[in-house]
């Protein structure tokens, strides 16, 4: 007969379950689990009826052909499951103390019986069942499936040991043994029953002899130490539970790389903050810092575990077999658009990857969730609090994403403008500061004007503008000598973030504003850079200038704190000049690409060939190459 022990922690020893009426009991022998069925007094002022009653249809429905939980049309019994209190209970045992004589009976199980909510399962598949039948197909974008659906055949290899240790200690194979062992029903007796009088007579010790009993004659030392062995000899059970689910305690005892990789493998999506709350006090965040870098990259601010982490080499979707390679790239690509944009569309993402809906279903799960006719959007807001706080962090993660960037357009066939018209314009800026919005506001009235005052000289006469051959105005380019003004926003480089310098920045003066020196280096990169390209604008000088940036080694801070401000004043002072290009009122062109600068004086002998004017006719520039350079020209 097993002996075990029952607990109900969540009851108070005064109001015990012995006067209440106990409707069935079953227990999983080999599994020491236990189940009993306890009637609820529904006649109780303290029981809501209007509460039992919407339980009671939500677990059991309207149909009358299932079977019922509640056969009472109300919630009338509640159902205690049992936890196994601890695994070793050889230093357990119940005692009995009757006439003067101390009774023990070595206990087999310590059992918690707890209340079950099973009954929530089951009202919430029954919810599930009913939306599933409500709603067809994706109701995020309000798509259709395909009725043609690709298949693919696999065949399945033979199964290594290893694999096969895996599969055991896997969680849904401890789920389904733990399912197989069949319940064994059991009738219940009362405290007071007959039955149970006659059971708790084996508590008493039957031979009384005291020469059976030998280990009473040893001293109170060695009785003692029998019955509280030293701790160092005590084996730690340790409680059986799935291979992949680790406990706070036993994940901190983990080296602090392996827990932040443990803990963005399962979450996916998780701040920077939450990460720190989730490792132990005190834990340096620079050395979590660098080892979530690792692992994740930066989305908005927040960190995304690595498609490599999730899907290893040698490897397939569990879905369609596709190759862990080729799930990567397809995965990559949905966390490089999320960098872009706050919302996706699962339609056009498939069309790009080409991998199965299931596949691209589940990375747009892990990272973002539905929203009714817009699409996919991003799980979390974006964390400017950790941009603005790590800038070093933010500008080498963003360094990463061109890398990627450039290896996804070689596979998808791409490029990054065919997404920027469909940018998010609801979509935060990293930052903007009070500062920054009066620059913007002063350089948006400025470009105002200089629309106004091209509409207004294409109105004038035609004697006042200069006629073509073909008798029409045209309008003329020209170049702007003068710097230009102090209202221009700061570009992000190692010395700043968001228009805020690093107070070690040397040209940073906290009294006096911007410094406006030029570093030997600076210059070198413009001159180089213009000798190359000629004429560029100033959003691609600032990307080549990041580009130079990422390629010099860790440390490398020569050009200190560098503004768009500064870099153009750079641009002009390297025998170069602003070229204004008359934009149409409806271009989308950001500011930084209507600024267009060209290579002026290259030191070579082409230079004079434009030196007056600065709007040329094809038959005027041949004309003036042939007259000032002769023959050299061919």
């Amino acid at each position: 007969v097993t002996s075990c022990i029952t607990l109900y922690p969540v009851r108070p020893a005064s109001m015990s379950y012995d006067n209440a009426a106990h409707l069935a009991a079953r227990i999983k022998p080999k599994q020491q689990k236990v189940e009993l069925e306890v009637a609820m007094d529904t006649m109780s002022p303290n029981y809501c009826r209007s509460k039992g009653e919407q339980i009671a249809l939500n677990v059991d429905g309207t149909s009358s052909e299932d079977p019922s939980v509640y056969s009472m049309k109300m919630m009338d019994k509640q159902t205690f499951s049992s936890i196994q209190a601890t695994t070793n209970t050889s230093r357990f045992a119940a005692a009995v103390f009757h006439k003067g004589e101390l009774h023990l009976t070595p206990l087999q199980g310590v059992l918690q019986m707890r209340p079950s909510f099973s009954y929530l399962d089951k009202a919430d598949t029954k919810h599930r069942e009913r939306e599933a039948a409500n709603e067809a197909g994706d109701s995020s974008q309000d798509e259709a499936e395909e009725d043609v659906k690709q298949i693919t055949v696999r065949f399945s290899r033979p199964e290594s040991e290893q694999a096969r240790q895996r599969r055991i200690q896997s969680y849904e194979f401890l789920q389904k043994k733990q399912a197989e062992e069949p319940w064994v029903h059991l009738h219940y007796h009362g405290i007071k029953d007959g039955r149970s009088e006659h059971e708790r007579q084996y508590l008493y010790c039957q031979a009384m002899d005291a020469t059976e009993n030998t280990e009473l004659v040893k001293t109170p030392c060695e009785y003692l130490a029998m019955l509280m062995p030293p701790l160092a000899e005590e084996k730690v059970i340790k409680p059986m539970g799935p291979s992949n689910v680790l406990s706070m305690a036993q994940l901190r005892t983990l080296p602090l790389g392996e827990q932040v990789r443990t803990l963005m493998k399962n979450v996916k999506v998780m701040p920077f903050a939450n990460l720190m709350g989730l490792l132990a006090s005190g834990t340096d965040s620079t050395a979590v810092l660098r080892c979530i870098q690792q692992v994740a990259l930066l989305v908005q601010g927040n960190w995304v575990v690595k498609s490599d982490v999730l899907c290893p080499k040698n490897t397939c979707s569990s879905h369609s077999g596709v190759p862990a390679e080729v799930l990567c790239r397809g995965r990559d690509f949905v966390m490089w658009r999320f960098t872009l944009e706050r919302t996706l569309m699962r339609k056009e993402v498939a069309a790009i990857i080409k991998l199965p809906p299931e596949d691209v279903k589940d990375f747009l799960e892990q990272m973002s969730v539905p929203r009714l006719n817009r699409g996919w959007e991003f799980l979390l807001p974006t964390d400017h609090d950790f941009i603005r706080k790590h800038p070093d962090v933010a500008q080498r993660q963003q360094m990463l994403w061109l890398g990627i960037q450039s290896k996804l357009e070689k596979v998808f066939n791409f490029s990054k403008d065919d997404f920027v018209a469909k940018k998010d314009a609801r979509m935060a800026p990293a930052h903007v500061s009070g500062d920054q919005r009066l620059k913007a506001a002063r350089e948006s009235a400025r470009e105002s004007h200089t629309l106004m005052q091209r509409e207004l000289d294409a109105r004038r006469p035609k004697g006042s503008t200069n006629t073509g051959s073909s008798g029409e105005s045209s309008t003329p380019v020209q170049v702007k000598q003068e710097p230009m003004s102090d209202s221009e926003e700061p570009m992000d480089t190692n010395g700043s973030i968001n228009g805020y310098p690093n107070s070690t920045s040397p040209l940073s003066d906290p009294h006096n504003g911007h410094g406006h020196a030029f570093t030997p280096e600076l210059q070198e990169f413009v001159r180089s850079t213009f000798r190359k390209h000629y004429v560029l604008c100033l959003s691609e000088v600032k990307r080549l200038f990041n580009l130079h940036l990422a390629s010099l080694p860790t440390g490398h801070s020569v050009y200190g704190h560098v503004t768009d401000r500064m870099l153009q004043d750079t641009i002009l002072q390297s025998q170069c000049k602003q070229i204004l290009v008359p934009f149409p009122p409806q271009s989308n062109a950001a500011a930084d690409e209507q600024k267009v600068f060209g290579l002026w004086e290259s030191g070579e002998t082409f230079d004079k060939v434009i030196s007056g004017s600065c709007s040329l006719i094809y038959c005027d520039f041949e004309e003036g190459c042939t007259v000032k350079l002769g023959d050299a020209l061919y």
